[in-house]
């Protein structure tokens, strides 16, 4: 008799910021919450370790040195292009106003979370976003 696949699919999240306390404080919240994480805070090191199908999402910090999260976000995508990304931003830019000057017309506001955010509030957003109950 064939077994039934019963193992329930952990979700999975790639976390890309160069700021360490940044990295380890989300890594955190999120693997408390059930989901499967890798941070990275060379976002070159970070690219060069994704792969295909691995993440259900991936939180990328727009601002930071060698690459910019708008530039990783187009090479991640020409890698995997199902996998959800949400921008993480310290700056006091209306997501209107990023989407309209990178061209990034087809994400919604809940695409990006500005720093700092509230463990719960960042919890509910990601689960919005991976269509989680």
């Amino acid at each position: 008799m064939e077994q039934g696949y019963s193992a329930v699919h952990q979700q999975k999240i790639m976390i890309i910021d160069d700021e360490p306390d940044v990295t380890i404080t989300l890594q955190s919240v999120l693997e408390k919450n059930g989901f499967g994480t890798d941070s990275y805070n060379d976002p070159v090191e970070a690219y060069k370790n994704f792969r295909d199908g691995q993440y259900d999402l991936v939180l990328l910090d727009i601002r930071m040195p060698v690459i910019d999260g708008f530039h990783l976000y187009q090479k991640i995508k020409m890698i995997d292009s199902k996998v959800k990304i949400c921008f993480l931003t310290a700056t006091e830019y209306f997501h209107e106003e990023i989407r309209k000057q990178k061209g990034l017309g087809d994400f919604k506001q809940e695409s990006f979370l500005r720093k700092p955010i509230e463990n719960e509030e960042l919890v509910h957003l990601i689960k919005k976003l991976l269509g989680c109950r």
